[in-house]
């Protein structure tokens, strides 16, 4: 993906939108001159088990959701409300950036009690997020799914099996009414606090993520998984990886029946990835794509 960088720094911006011939290249180019065009550099964390597993991209009707990553498994549990009834697992785009503000906010603070208020608001608004009408009612939703569901990250060390166990906050994320101006009140309550065993998590394996290449992905929820999954594996890798195509089914194929439709999709949302980190290098064959040591996402790193 390094060709439509060097083609909008050599040729311009108007000449790589002429040479886009679908929808999908024009995204990956406006995406590229986006990264390319950002003056300053705003960086994010998430947890590195993100980097590995994910949330689901699509509303599920089953109430427990399974990945597997590499040597490491995540098992997420809907919540219930005060009736017993399963409110469901939080999922898609939305989903993820509200974690990411969370998290964000955790590790630039270094605590686990995060200010809301109009900050998360503004933030998502900056991610290109607008709250109001039909996302207001998803970002509601989402944010009630991440407050009650229950989480475990399984994983190895040694022959040993450790896991991590909790939510993802304690409480709940909580809106309080529509906010279009300054002068009106927030549109989030003030305060939420981290579940104390995933901040801990966090604390200790935070992997940072350029905020200009998430706003650049957008709401393409498997493109921001893909992403982070580059910005965790690249920059420490010591020579050449690779990764097969089974793999790769399995850490983002959920809800793909077979192998082939996955496949297609995958190779847009690499690109789309590629195209919101520069330094990214990565090749593609018949038996899967081969990680190449890499720059930092974050060039403060």
């Amino acid at each position: 993906m390094a060709e439509i960088h060097q083609l909008i720094l050599t040729h311009g911006i108007d000449e790589a939108r002429r040479q886009a011939a679908s929808a999908h290249e024009r995204a990956v180019v406006e995406a590229a001159y986006q990264v390319l065009a950002e003056e300053t550099e705003s960086i994010g964390f998430t947890y590195s088990g993100f980097a590995l597993t994910s949330l689901p991209h699509k509303e599920q009707q089953e109430m427990v959701w399974r990945r597997e990553g590499h040597n490491l498994t995540l098992v997420l549990q809907s919540g219930t409300d005060r009736l017993g009834k399963t409110i469901g697992l939080p999922y898609g785009s939305y989903a993820r950036f509200i974690l990411l503000f969370l998290q964000s906010e955790a590790v630039k603070t270094g605590s686990r009690e995060i200010e809301l208020g109009r900050s998360m608001q503004v933030w998502l608004g900056r991610m290109g997020l607008s709250i109001g009408g039909n996302s207001y009612r998803i970002v509601k939703e989402q944010a009630k799914r991440i407050s009650v569901c229950r989480l475990t990250f399984f994983g190895m060390n040694g022959d040993q099996e450790v896991l991590r166990n909790g939510g993802f906050v304690e409480g709940a994320i909580t809106m309080t009414g529509i906010s279009t101006s300054p002068d009106q009140p927030s549109l989030w309550q003030d305060k939420v606090r981290l579940d104390e065993a995933f901040y801990k998590a966090l604390r200790e394996h935070p992997v940072p993520v350029s905020e200009g290449a998430l706003k650049a992905i957008g709401p393409r929820s498997m493109s921001i998984d893909v992403y982070i999954w580059l910005a965790y594996r690249l920059h420490a890798l010591k020579r050449d990886t690779d990764v097969s195509w089974s793999a790769l089914y399995s850490q983002f194929g959920a809800g793909f029946k077979r192998l082939r439709a996955f496949r297609a999709q995958f190779l847009e949302s690499l690109q789309l990835s590629l195209a919101a980190y520069p330094e990214a290098r990565v090749t593609v064959s018949e038996t899967g794509v081969t990680l190449h040591p890499s720059r930092p996402a974050i060039a403060k790193l």
